[in-house]
């Protein structure tokens, strides 16, 4: 995949599905007049993309957007029925999820590969940018090597790319808690109140 920082994103129409309609989305109506970021990966329900991709994007939204985020938008060739179920299943409340079924958005970025060897036949390569008003500013692109790298497009890189040395990331906190139990309840209040 090439580096085309400078040009401006692929012109397609991509078929998303709202409820029980089909409502075709341009890529005007999703970045125009807009900074976004996006992340392109090979496909929905995958191991890396369901556990470390799509759920640190999430994560680190609301840093995002005060560094000047629009939106945050994930990328995959699937159809728009399995892009809503994976994003029901994420339960993302901060990444729009956008099906390139045919693949004409990802050919456009050059980033259509054959991954046949799965059985997945031709998906995006994994990779993610920056775009202002539908141009590429800065691209991620992972390495080209064999089998799923995950090492630049992830959403700690492209936030410290954003916020430059003004960045500051929520922290990662984990609680084990016990159902029933007085004082996880109160933990996990005082962790909310103070927004960890």
């Amino acid at each position: 995949m090439d580096n085309i920082e400078g040009r401006r994103v692929p012109e397609v129409t991509f078929r998303t599905r709202e409820g029980e309609d089909w409502k075709d989305v341009t890529t005007s109506d999703l970045f125009a007049n807009k900074k976004t970021v996006v992340f392109s990966l090979p496909g929905a329900f995958t191991p890396t993309c369901s556990t470390a991709h799509v759920p640190r994007y999430d994560e680190l939204a609301d840093a995002f957007a005060k560094n000047g985020v629009d939106a945050i938008y994930c990328v995959s060739v699937n159809d728009a029925f399995v892009m809503n179920a994976w994003h029901d299943d994420q339960h993302v409340k901060n990444v729009g999820f956008i099906p390139d079924g045919n693949g004409e958005f990802t050919k456009g970025m050059g980033a259509l590969v054959d991954k046949q060897e799965l059985g997945f036949g031709p998906r995006s390569w994994r990779y993610a940018m920056v775009v202002n008003d539908g141009v590429i500013e800065k691209m991620f692109i992972e390495p080209e090597k064999p089998g799923d790298p995950y090492e630049v497009s992830d959403a700690d890189t492209v936030f410290d790319y954003v916020s430059g040395d003004s960045g500051v990331k929520p922290h990662d906190v984990t609680v084990f808690t016990r159902r029933f139990c007085g004082h996880c309840a109160r933990a996990k209040n005082l962790l909310r109140q103070h927004n960890v």
